[in-house]
């Protein structure tokens, strides 16, 4: 007798929970082929707002934990995308309609690239922060500090590379992120969530949607409690729309015009990728006597 093909229904990830969305409904995920795989939660904009909330609750102890902390966790995460990276290669293999040496190839760079980014959490600010001349008898220090709760749209391809690349620069600084996954390979992004949940990366630092780009985009532009976007999506639309959003409380908007084979050059290693998601803080000390 032939065993029964139970099909998955791959979950969001929000607050170091996986959740069906609030509405109950659920999108089939296709491979590149057409191919029904799995289906998934869909993410809707009650889902958005709870991701934000989460976000916003992880982000303050995120950020007041120490560089060398922040560093240590996030390798972390990389030693278990390592322990875990077969399962990875089979998402993106069946997704992407690709051989396993293409996908192998994406998981080992994102790998690389998590762990690249991990080793600038007690750097940046050495680097982009500085000490200031000034004309009186003070000490002027410009240092760099996380701007809040960040949404990253991940693109299409590389499903897991670009997404890790766009999301890690994001969060060394000590923000905390919402990030909607590719809406035609979404299965990677919410697989990267298992894995993330079993690592030492904080409830609510990483939250993962995946649902309708058009649907959830003029919600992400207009919620007053969003600080930042990275746009990676290479939607012109979209694009357009979250631009004309930044203004409702003056969000950052920072682009990655990447092409799909552009995220694993050096190009997409790019430390000042940090700071589109950064303030930059200015304190005065009196010189003691």
């Amino acid at each position: 007798m032939n065993a029964l093909n139970v099909k998955k229904t791959y979950k969001l990830y929000v607050g170091g929970k996986f959740i069906r969305s609030e509405s109950g409904k659920t999108l089939p995920a296709h491979a590149a082929n057409g191919e029904f795989l799995d289906n998934h939660a869909w993410a809707s904009r009650k889902d958005l707002r709870d991701a934000v909330a989460a976000a916003r609750a992880a982000q303050d102890g995120w950020a007041k934990s120490t560089a060398y902390l922040k560093g240590q966790i996030l390798y972390r995460a990389a030693e278990m995308m390592q322990g875990r990276a077969a399962e990875l290669v089979h998402e993106l293999s069946r997704s992407l309609n690709v051989s396993h040496e293409q996908s192998s190839r994406e998981v080992t760079a994102t790998i690389d690239r998590l762990v690249h980014f991990a080793g600038w959490t007690d750097k940046y600010q050495q680097v982009f922060g500085s000490v200031n001349p000034v004309a009186t008898s003070h000490f002027n220090f410009t240092t760099p500090e996380p701007t809040g709760v960040v949404v990253v749209v991940a693109p299409d391809e590389p499903a897991l590379l670009a997404l890790i690349g766009a999301v890690v620069p994001v969060i060394v600084s000590g923000n905390s992120a919402i990030v909607l996954a590719s809406e035609k390979h979404p299965l990677p992004a919410l697989t990267l969530g298992e894995i993330l949940a079993t690592s030492d990366l904080p409830g609510g630092v990483v939250n993962i949607l995946a649902g309708r780009r058009a649907e959830l985009a003029p919600h992400l532009a207009n919620h007053l409690d969003i600080n930042a976007i990275v746009d990676a999506s290479g939607d012109h639309a979209l694009t357009a729309q979250l631009q004309s959003g930044t203004a409702v409380n003056l969000k950052r908007y920072a682009q990655r015009a990447l092409t799909s084979d552009e995220w694993f050059t050096a190009r997409a290693e790019n430390p000042y990728w940090i700071l589109d998601t950064v303030e930059m803080k200015t304190a005065w000390h009196p010189i003691g006597v």
